[in-house]
């Protein structure tokens, strides 16, 4: 087995990968045409990256069979060429939920206190205490969070740490998971805006949420509201925020924009550069020790389950979400078996999973299972699930296409 990696890694990354008795092949400055043609004359069957692109030319000059995006987004890999030459491609969700909630916090904070400008102001000389006395606070304040991933999840015990309500939007959260999770939900993402003090950002990047965050959205924010995203630039129209920053006063924390750079260091001259109420850090959100020793666990892990068994973890491009109907929500306590019981009885009803999350409260004692299917299970069903001791309540529900 050989493997490109084809960006910066962890040394223990890279130490895991050879004690799999894999050739690993290190070489994280390769970008663009370079990597193509590596591609093609090292015949590795797994290439590794991070921010680094991988264009249809780069797939259809390679060997490969598996592309591993060692982070969560992948809107950086051709999915749809590498889907053509039957190249799995997977990621690492999750890895990096603590530190891109950390900093999420921190821009928040950021923005309600005028950090930059407090930092920048001092060491040109300048003291304003008065200008600078002029902050809102957080405690009491409503934050609400676009999507109900793990980052989302993430920032509910930090906002409650700092005294804040929290809503959230997300197509799938049901009534029930909001309720475990205390918090409120927001029917649409207007809704939300119309809400919220603090707005942040926690979706992946895909036809439905790309520029999701438009006119209709911006309108509907409180008049000085903060807006943070740590997500995808694509997912907001950068020209109608900033005229919501302009008009209504709106104070943004992003973390990803338009025209940010794909290297690691270089001049940046758009836009944002001077723009007044608008505060940008580099995308460094997953940008922690601890962050990248998690995903580069991951990695070996995807590598580790491929050489064992020929399967890949975490795959994004199976494409069976598309068939889901319903979605079967179980709440229950957090024990062996529980989850097998409920695949067992979906098994004998013939209903095929799509997709499955299981949120773990707080506590660690019960969890919410979130389980998208290809039909409706029956009441019989139904029943079968909740009959086992650790099951409190299983309900369905039909996914709106």
């Amino acid at each position: 087995m050989k493997i490109l990696v084809a960006d910066k890694f962890e040394k223990s990354g890279l130490d895991g990968l050879k004690a799999l008795g894999a050739e690993v092949l290190y070489e994280p400055d390769l970008k663009d045409d370079p990597l193509a043609k590596r591609l093609a004359e090292s015949e590795a069957s797994i290439l590794i990256v991070r921010g680094t692109k991988v264009s249809a030319q780069m797939v259809e000059s390679s060997n490969l069979a598996v592309i591993i995006r060692a982070g969560a987004g992948y809107n950086t890999i051709d999915v749809a060429a590498a889907s053509h030459h039957g190249i799995l491609v997977s990621n690492c969700p999750g890895k990096n939920s603590q530190a891109v909630a950390e900093l999420a916090f921190g821009l928040i904070l950021a923005c309600d206190r005028h950090i930059a400008d407090n930092v920048i102001d001092l060491r040109s000389g300048v003291w304003n205490k008065k200008k600078y006395s002029e902050a809102k606070g957080l405690y009491g304040r409503t934050l609400g969070l676009i999507g109900m991933g793990k980052i989302s999840q993430e920032m509910i015990p930090r906002a409650r740490a700092f005294g804040m309500n929290v809503i959230a939007y997300s197509r799938w959260m049901t009534p029930d998971i909001a309720a475990a999770l205390g918090i409120g939900r927001a029917s649409a993402p207007e809704d939300l805006a119309r809400m919220s003090d603090v707005v942040s950002v926690h979706v992946s990047l895909n036809p439905e949420t790309k520029g999701m965050i438009g006119k209709d959205f911006v309108d509907a924010m409180k008049s000085g509201a903060i807006f943070v995203n740590t997500s995808r630039a694509e997912v907001v129209n950068q020209a109608v925020l900033l005229e919501g920053v302009k008009e209504k006063g709106l104070i943004a924390g992003l973390d990803v924009f338009e025209g940010e750079l794909a290297s690691g260091e270089g001049e940046y001259s758009g836009e944002l550069r001077n723009a007044d109420r608008v505060y940008c850090t580099h995308h460094i959100g997953a940008s922690t020790e601890q962050a990248q020793e998690a995903i580069a666990a991951e990695t070996v892990r995807i590598v580790r389950e491929y050489k064992l068994t020929g399967m890949v973890p975490n795959v994004v491009n199976i494409g069976k979400a598309e068939l889901a109907t319903h979605l079967l929500v179980v709440r229950h306590l957090d024990k062996v078996g529980v989850l097998a019981h409920i695949l067992s009885v979906l098994k004998d009803e013939g209903a095929s999973v799509q997709e499955m999350e299981n949120i773990i409260l707080g506590g660690a004692k019960a969890a919410i299972a979130q389980i998208t299917v290809d039909k409706k299970p029956s009441d019989e069903a139904l029943k079968l699930i909740k009959s086992n001791s650790n099951v409190f309540d299983a309900s369905c529900f039909e996914i709106a296409k």
